[in-house]
């Protein structure tokens, strides 16, 4: 089962994640938390898998909405947005498919709200693509 969208992104690391940043600001999403995984992961594990950031990206117009029709939404707020080293000056954005979730939460209120979405991430993706 396809999960998310993917960018593929000739830049390296830093650039490509101030881009999704770039690109996900455009679209009206904010960035509410950063996850360096790399770090993480070779600080707690010692496995070095390669420069790897989690993005938790929020449009708050319509978390409010989705929130407001059904409060459990919150389990899939922030929006998980990843970027990837995949070489030295390439990457992926892969994020999380908003169509995805009035199927998995059988909440038909919510469609709206994950097509617009969908929409703008859609935007977002193109827009690093290019």
């Amino acid at each position: 089962m396809q999960f998310e969208r993917t960018a593929d992104v000739d830049l390296p690391f830093d650039a490509a994640v101030q881009r999704t940043r770039e690109a996900l600001a455009a679209q009206g999403f904010g960035i509410l938390t950063e996850i360096d995984m790399q770090a993480t992961l070779l600080a707690k594990r010692q496995v070095d898998v390669g420069p790897y950031v989690i993005l938790g990206a929020c449009n708050p117009a319509l978390a409010e909405g989705a929130l407001t029709t059904d409060p459990r939404i919150g389990v899939l707020l922030p929006c998980s947005v990843v970027v990837r080293a995949t070489g030295p000056s390439r990457c992926q954005v892969h994020i999380f498919d908003p169509d995805l979730i009035p199927a998995v939460t059988d909440v038909a209120g919510l469609s709206t709200y994950a097509d617009d979405a969908g929409a703008r991430i859609g935007a977002a993706l193109t827009a690093l693509a290019s």
